[in-house]
């Protein structure tokens, strides 16, 4: 994939750059989402031992017979285990497909609201395996670098677009994000795929921003844009992939564009491919009124909406029943 649409951004000379410096920054950071959605980001200071720790304690988990994860099984927004055929993205876009091929450990945010009605539907305690006792103290804190490295990128997605640093943050003192653990076995424990079956089938995301840590891989990450088609995405170990979800997209009146996305079915020709994505949605405060930015930074004039309606409509959306 050329490099002018899903670019590598440095942040420390966000941070700690001159003027020039952080404007050209901002600038690039615009050019890439109207395009694909996505950007790599490096200089965010996340510790990758952190990340790989989290990938084996998390294996150790996903690898337990079915019957030992049984009592951890949820349904899509739930909290705990997202087994086989729970989930099918491409719901999402109209699109009937089989199941995604992949396993999830599903957290959320893991602060109670105030308000009843909210806690109702936002807030349970998050659920960790037994099994794995170290990926509790593990998770914590790689979500705690997670809540911190978004506000830094909202910061920079408001600059970016020519207002304030606070336009989003301030939106995201106690936001509903989640975290998902997805583990993509190869065809030598799911068999061949279906005709039609992805790991994750076509689709965006649905809210803010999604901080991905990824492994690459012949059955990996693809994007799609006008331009090219799907194409693989880059891949950089030590990068974040960044990418913007329909919420943002909306919110910027569709300047930006909903980064379009899929995993490529497990290969048949490297059955023992196994991956595993760490994957973090950024989410707002519920109640959030999201308002697209008028003219002429935004294209479109949508109606505001409910941040969290909005959201549960689009998880509703994805559930197999």
């Amino acid at each position: 994939m050329s490099e002018p649409r899903i670019p590598t951004i440095d942040l420390k000379p966000w941070i700690d750059g001159d003027p020039g410096a952080r404007a050209a920054i901002a600038r690039t950071v615009d050019e890439a989402l109207q395009t694909a959605g996505f950007l790599l980001v490096t200089g965010h200071g996340v510790d990758p031992t952190l990340r790989s720790r989290i990938r084996k304690a998390a294996r150790a988990f996903f690898t337990l017979p079915v019957e030992r994860k049984q009592p951890y099984a949820v349904k899509v927004g739930g909290r705990g285990w997202l087994g086989p055929g729970a989930e099918a993205n491409a719901y999402s876009e109209g699109t009937q497909t089989p199941p995604d091929l992949k396993e999830s450990l599903t957290f959320a945010t893991h602060e109670p609201f105030s308000d009843p009605v909210i806690n109702a539907e936002w807030y349970a305690p998050n659920v960790w395996p037994a099994e794995v006792p170290e990926l509790e103290g593990l998770c914590e804190e790689y979500l705690a670098r997670m809540a911190e490295l978004e506000k830094r990128l909202l910061s920079l997605l408001g600059e970016a677009l020519g207002l304030e640093p606070d336009f989003f943050s301030r939106h995201m003192d106690h936001p509903t994000y989640g975290f998902n653990i997805n583990w993509y076995p190869g065809t030598d424990v799911l068999g061949a795929p279906e005709p039609g079956q992805f790991r994750i089938g076509p689709h965006t995301d649905f809210g803010t921003v999604t901080i991905l840590d990824r492994q690459a891989g012949k059955g990996g990450l693809q994007v799609w844009t006008e331009a090219g088609g799907w194409e693989d995405a880059p891949f950089d170990p030590a990068a974040f992939t960044i990418n913007i979800g329909d919420l943002m997209a909306r919110w910027t009146g569709d300047r930006w564009r909903s980064g379009r996305h899929r995993v490529l079915p497990p290969p048949a020709d490297e059955p023992a491919e196994e991956l595993m994505s760490l994957v973090y949605f950024g989410e707002c405060t519920p109640g959030t009124l999201v308002e697209s930015v008028p003219a002429p930074v935004g294209r479109v004039a949508y109606e505001p909406v409910d941040s969290h309606v909005y959201l549960r409509g689009k998880l509703d959306s994805i559930t197999v029943d």
